[in-house]
């Protein structure tokens, strides 16, 4: 009996461990995270008992399997960019965790097929660095695809997307994190649309010359009320083009101003929900109303301190305690050297930890205030020091769907919140721009 169950996963579960030169046939052959949800429903095939409480065989690993990849996945946020642009880094090989949350190998294990790269960078005081940086991770972006063309793409549009899907590819797509980067240049904005640049959040953790921020723990004192007249001549602009405007780390107020201008559905990249852990990046209830209006999509931040009001609670007193050597790791401007101090200063303390269920909450919130069509993924990958336990690298990304699947939610919900949300979005502000006369 054993040895027969061992045989049966082992033809089920298994897993492809080779280079990811076989990409392309990754759909289909997951790596299944539960060892729960594994065994119960292999017992239950032979006609054990499963006990009220575990998933049965109506959310089966099959099934779950079966859901998961063949759902469109897509992730609305990661920070691993930076590593594009580091000669040693090979995107195409398996790192450890310790060197990053994402690789295509645990790509294709994860199921993953969409991802926006952050461009990001800190603000910078000398006119048109922060534009030549921004173009430096572009054709970063780029150039990882161009060293893995049978593998990777990089989609300009809904149809790209579900081409380059259909046809075994991972997708990437960029999104500008930080107004600032455009440098008040409207033509900027033009180019990086032209570039493929397909969202840009109007602000970072600090105001803009046209935006008020959330900050990053405690909500800083507005300087704008909001969103300035030229803020709101960008979003139109972002309209007409067809990129998304991205309300994730602005300020209340600039969230609502940017509702009353847009034409178009905005996105949280993001960000996750106040009702839950009370932190000035997350949405709270009206506003996750106010975007299900709009027709928008939040897409759920896995970080702990942000999800979670233990872990903001520890942050919080660690923070204050280590404020000056925090304060300078904050201000290191490259994604990828600010999560390697953190990760090797948190190597001597602990980092706020946080449960799969804590983020599943955040999830079923989402779900029931603004609806099972506006809500969408956005780990924040390789951004943050810590991510929840049991989805602390792509790969993990299966136990996502069978833990929705096992909170009541629909195959086609979950769908949608897998990926189908975003693209709808993406393709809503595709339409709009077409009619919209330059």
């Amino acid at each position: 009996m054993r040895h027969w169950l061992a045989t049966r996963l082992k033809s089920v579960f298994r897993l492809s461990t080779n280079s990811a030169t076989s990409l392309r046939r990754f759909r289909g052959r997951p790596k299944v995270n539960s060892d729960r949800s594994i065994c119960l429903c292999s017992l239950a095939s032979v006609g054990v008992f499963v006990a009220a409480g575990f998933l049965g065989c109506a959310n089966s690993a099959p099934q779950v399997k079966n859901l998961h990849f063949k759902s469109i996945v897509v992730d609305g946020h990661s920070d691993t960019t930076p590593k594009f642009q580091d000669p040693n880094w090979n995107f195409g090989e398996r790192h450890t965790i310790a060197d990053g949350d994402m690789d295509l190998p645990r790509i294709r294990e994860g199921g993953l097929d969409v991802q926006f790269w952050s461009i990001y960078m800190g603000k910078r005081e000398t006119p048109g660095a922060a534009i030549r940086e921004a173009l430096e991770r572009i054709d970063a972006v780029y150039d990882m695809a161009a060293r893995h063309p049978h593998d990777v793409v990089v989609a300009h549009s809904v149809a790209e997307i579900r081409a380059a899907v259909a046809d075994g590819k991972f997708v990437s797509l960029m999104g500008i994190e930080g107004g600032h980067i455009i440098e008040e240049s409207l033509p900027a904005l033009r180019n990086f649309y032209r570039l493929g640049v397909r969202y840009m959040t109007l602000t970072h953790s600090f105001h803009t010359t046209f935006a008020d921020s959330s900050g990053t723990g405690e909500t800083p004192e507005p300087v704008h009320d909001g969103l300035t007249d030229f803020g709101r001549e960008i979003v139109v602009e972002m309209n007409r083009m067809g990129m998304l405007v991205d309300i994730s780390h602005v300020s209340d107020k600039t969230f609502f101003d940017t509702l009353e201008v847009t034409r178009a559905p905005v996105i949280a990249s993001h960000s996750s929900v106040r009702a839950i852990a009370d932190h000035p990046r997350n949405m709270t209830d009206d506003m996750l109303r106010a975007l299900a209006e709009n027709g928008g999509v939040v897409m759920i931040n896995f970080y702990p301190v942000y999800i979670d009001e233990v872990a903001r609670a520890k942050a919080t007193e660690y923070f204050k305690e280590h404020a000056a050597v925090l304060g300078k790791m904050r201000a290191e401007a490259d994604p990828a050297k600010r999560r390697d101090a953190y990760r090797k200063h948190f190597a001597n303390y602990p980092v706020p930890q946080t449960s799969l269920d804590v983020l599943l909450d955040h999830f079923d919130h989402a779900i029931k205030v603004a609806g099972p069509d506006h809500v969408g993924i956005g780990g924040d990958w390789d951004g943050v020091p810590s991510l929840p336990v049991g989805m602390d690298e792509i790969n993990k990304l299966p136990a996502l769907t069978e833990q929705l699947l096992a909170r009541g939610h629909s195959p086609d919900t979950v769908r949608k919140v897998l990926g189908e949300n975003l693209l709808r979005v993406l393709e809503q502000a595709e339409r709009f721009a077409a009619a919209t006369p330059r």
